[in-house]
C-alpha cells in the first residue's frame, strides 16, 4: 500500500523529537514551521559552490522529455515539487550529502546508458532502495556484525542495546522516503543498509560509500543492501525501551534460508 503523509498542519510535533527526525534539525523550521520553504529558499541553503539546483516541477518541465536522472545530470536541475513531504527530505538529503547523491546520479546515468530509458537493471533498482530508504552503518565492533547476520534482533537492539548508544554502531540517515515515513508516529521504519567497519577510527563512512558508489563496486544488486529495522534502535520507537518489544515486532522478520550478505566495506 503507498504510503500517503501526513497533513503539513496535521503532523504530531512529537515525530520531530524522536530519531530520525531529530537528527535534522538544521532544517526544523522548514520541517516544523508554518509555511512550506520556497523553491528560492531550498536554493540558498546549498553547499557552495554546488551545482544541482532545484527547480519546481510543473507540467512545463516535464514536457522536456527528459528522465529525472538525467535532468540533473545534463542540467543540475533536481525536479522538485513543492509542499511536498517526500521532495522535502529529497532535498534534505542534497544540502547534507550531496556527493553521495551525485554518485548515485551517476550510476543511474550509467544504466540509462545501458538499458534505456524504460528498463532498470538490477543495479538501477539497488541505487533507488538506498536513496529512498538507505542507511550508512558504522561498525566499530564487528561482534555486532555476526548477531545482524544472522538476524538476532533480540542480540542486536536489545542485549547490546548500549552499542548504539556508546559509539560502537552508528547510523547515518541517508534515504528520504524514511524521513517521510517518521511523520507517522509509531510506524515501524526498516532501513536498507550499507555497512563501514573502522570507520569510527579510520575515516568518514559516507566518504567510503561514496568512493565505492562512484568505483561501481557497491550497490550492484537490491540483495547487497542489508534490511535493517530501525525501530529497534534506542529512541526510534516509543516501545523499543522495553523488552517485550524486541521479541515481537512485527519489522523483525527472520533471515531466509540461503540468504548470505556481503563483506562490509573496510576502512
Amino acid at each position: 500500500m503507498r504510503y500517503i503523509a501526513p497533513a503539513r498542519e496535521s503532523v504530531d510535533p512529537a515525530v520531530f523529537t524522536r530519531w530520525p527526525l531529530c537528527g535534522w534539525r538544521e532544517y526544523n523550521a522548514w520541517m516544523q514551521g508554518a509555511h512550506w520553504p520556497s523553491i528560492d529558499e531550498l536554493n540558498a541553503a546549498r553547499p557552495t559552490g554546488q551545482r544541482e539546483r532545484f527547480i519546481a516541477q510543473t507540467q512545463e518541465l516535464l514536457g522536456d522529455g527528459l528522465h529525472y536522472e538525467q535532468r540533473i545530470a545534463e542540467r543540475g536541475d533536481i525536479a522538485t515539487r513543492e509542499a511536498n513531504w517526500h521532495d522535502l527530505f529529497n532535498a534534505f538529503a542534497w544540502l547534507r550529502y550531496p556527493s553521495l547523491k551525485r554518485a548515485l546520479n551517476a550510476q543511474q546515468m550509467a544504466g540509462i546508458a545501458l538499458m534505456g530509458a524504460r528498463e532498470r537493471s538490477r543495479a538501477q533498482y539497488a541505487l533507488t532502495h538506498f536513496d529512498e530508504a538507505g542507511v550508512i552503518v558504522s561498525l566499530r565492533d564487528r561482534a555486532l556484525l555476526a548477531l545482524w547476520d544472522a538476524h538476532d534482533w533480540y542480540g542486536l537492539f536489545w542485549r547490546e542495546r548500549a552499542a548504539w548508544l556508546d559509539g560502537r554502531a552508528a547510523i547515518h540517515v541517508f534515504g528520504h522516503a524514511l524521513l517521510e515515513h517518521a511523520l507517522t508516529p509509531g510506524k515501524l521504519l526498516v532501513g536498507k543498509a550499507l555497512v563501514v567497519v573502522g570507520a569510527g577510527e579510520q575515516g568518514c563512512p559516507v566518504s567510503a560509500c561514496v568512493e565505492g558508489i562512484e568505483a561501481g563496486l557497491l550497490l550492484r544488486d537490491p540483495l547487497d543492501l542489508r534490511p535493517l529495522p530501525l525501530s529497534g534502535l534506542p529512541g526510534w520507537h516509543p516501545d523499543s525501551d522495553t523488552e517485550a518489544f524486541h521479541h515481537h515486532a512485527a519489522c523483525y522478520q527472520p533471515r531466509r534460508e540461503g540468504r548470505e550478505y556481503p563483506l562490509p566495506i573496510l576502512r
